[in-house]
C-alpha cells in the first residue's frame, strides 16, 4: 500500500537559521523573492520571514538561510522530508562544510570532531581531488609536507565561501608560515582543507532540486565577475536542466569529462547519504573542478557541496517553473547573473531577484534569463 502524500503546506516562510550571523540586504531580499516563487510552485501563500523555529499548528514550507544542523531541530520545525523545505539537514555542523571531502592524515590517531565518518573517504574514493582534512596545526603541517612532494598545495579555510581566504603554497617554509599565522582555536573547531592545486580549472556544477513533486537534475558552468571593490567574485551560472534524477541527467550527456564530473557529484552525494545517517536534502549542488596540476597531471573532483539556497537557485527555480508550465518539456536551459556596479542594464524578459544598493556590497543586480532552446519529448 502506497503511503499518502503529505498535505500541502499552508504557507512558505523564509528563516534566518542563525540570527546572530550577518545576512546582507540583498541576500534577505533574494530569499524572499525565491520564497514567493516557491509558494506559487507549491500552490500556497507566502508569509515572509519566520520569527522563530518553534513548532506551528499549520504546516509550513521553509526556505532557510543555511543548512539545518540536527534532525531533532528539523523535526521540531515540522521538517521531516524533502517536501517540507528548500535546503538540507545534516546530523553534525561539519558535514555541511568542505572539510568532509578528504581523509585525515592519520585515520587512527588524528584529531576529529564527534560524528566523523572514517568510511566516507573510502566511499567517495577518487570523486574528490587529492587532499587531506586536518583539525590541528601540527597535522596540517604534516599533511602539507606529504602533498608538497607532488606540487603546490592549496589551503582552504572551511568556513569561507566563494574561494575567499584560500592560499597556495609551494614550499615547506611557506606552508609553516601560513599555518602558523592561523587561529589555532578556529582550526581545531572547524578544520582546514589541504588540496592539490589546479592550474586554471573549469568548475562544473552538478545539482538536483525536489519541489512540489518534481525532480529536476542539472549540470552547469560557473562564471566569475568583478565586485564593487575590484575583487573576483561569483558572477552566475549557466545551467542545463532535465527532468529526473542524476541517472537521467548522465544518460543525456555526451562529453566524457562532463559525464565524469556529474558521476562524481552523484557518488559524493551517495557517500554522504550512506555515511552520515540523518542527512537529507531537497536542494543539492556540488562543485566539481577539472584541470591539470603543476606537473601536468589531469584531475577531476568534487570541491564542496551546498544544501541551501545558493547562487544558482534563480536558474533552478526558472527551470522548475518552465517544467511545471509545460509537461512535455524534458530539458531547459537557464542562466543566472550577479552583476555589480551602478546603472547595470537588465535584459528584457529577465527575472529580477534583486536590484539595489546593498549597504555592505554596494550596487548589485541579480537576475535570471531563459536563453536556450527548450526541448520537448517526442510524441
Amino acid at each position: 500500500m502506497l503511503a499518502a502524500a503529505p498535505p500541502r503546506p499552508c504557507s512558505v516562510v523564509t528563516l534566518d537559521v542563525d540570527p546572530r550571523s550577518y545576512c546582507s540586504e540583498h541576500e534577505h531580499a533574494t530569499r524572499a523573492h525565491y520564497g514567493r516563487r516557491l509558494a506559487a510552485l507549491i500552490g500556497c501563500a507566502f508569509d515572509g520571514d519566520c520569527p522563530s523555529v518553534q513548532p506551528c499548528a499549520a504546516r509550513r514550507y521553509f526556505v532557510p538561510s543555511d543548512t539545518l544542523c540536527g534532525t531533532d531541530l528539523a523535526r521540531g520545525m515540522g521538517i521531516c522530508g524533502v517536501e517540507d523545505f528548500f535546503g538540507g539537514v545534516v546530523p553534525h555542523a561539519f558535514v555541511a562544510t568542505k572539510v568532509i571531502s578528504h581523509p585525515l592524515v592519520d585515520e587512527r590517531g588524528a584529531a576529529r570532531p564527534q560524528g566523523w565518518s572514517t568510511r566516507f573517504a573510502g566511499e567517495v574514493g577518487d570523486a574528490v581531488l587529492p587532499g587531506f582534512s586536518c583539525f590541528g596545526a601540527d597535522e596540517a603541517m604534516r599533511a602539507g609536507r606529504l602533498m608538497l612532494d607532488g606540487g603546490p598545495v592549496r589551503l582552504k579555510p572551511v568556513t569561507a565561501t566563494g574561494g575567499r581566504g584560500q592560499i597556495v603554497v609551494d614550499s615547506a617554509q611557506a606552508l609553516d608560515g601560513c599555518i602558523g599565522a592561523m587561529d589555532r582555536g578556529a582550526l581545531e573547531r572547524h578544520g582546514l582543507v589541504l588540496e592539490a592545486n589546479l592550474q586554471g580549472p573549469i568548475t562544473w556544477s552538478g545539482g538536483q532540486v525536489r519541489v512540489a513533486g518534481m525532480v529536476v537534475s542539472y549540470y552547469g558552468v560557473q562564471r566569475t565577475t568583478t565586485g564593487n571593490a575590484g575583487e573576483e567574485v561569483y558572477g552566475g551560472s549557466d545551467l542545463v536542466m532535465r527532468r529526473g534524477d542524476f541517472d537521467a541527467l548522465i544518460a543525456a550527456i555526451v562529453s566524457p569529462s562532463l559525464r565524469r564530473a556529474i558521476g562524481q557529484a552523484r557518488r559524493y552525494h551517495q557517500a554522504v547519504v550512506d555515511c552520515y545517517p540523518g542527512f537529507f536534502a531537497s536542494r543539492l549542488n556540488y562543485d566539481v573542478a577539472q584541470g591539470a596540476d603543476d606537473s601536468g597531471q589531469w584531475h577531476s573532483g568534487v570541491l564542496e557541496q551546498s544544501w541551501r539556497v545558493g547562487g544558482a537557485t534563480g536558474a533552478e527555480l526558472a527551470g522548475l517553473e518552465a517544467f511545471r508550465a509545460d509537461h512535455a518539456l524534458h530539458e531547459v536551459r537557464a542562466s543566472c547573473f550577479e552583476v555589480y556596479g551602478p546603472s547595470v542594464p537588465v535584459p528584457d524578459g529577465a527575472i529580477v531577484a534583486y536590484q539595489g544598493n546593498d549597504s555592505r556590497v554596494g550596487p548589485i543586480v541579480k537576475y535570471t534569463t531563459l536563453p536556450g532552446e527548450r526541448h520537448a519529448d517526442a510524441p
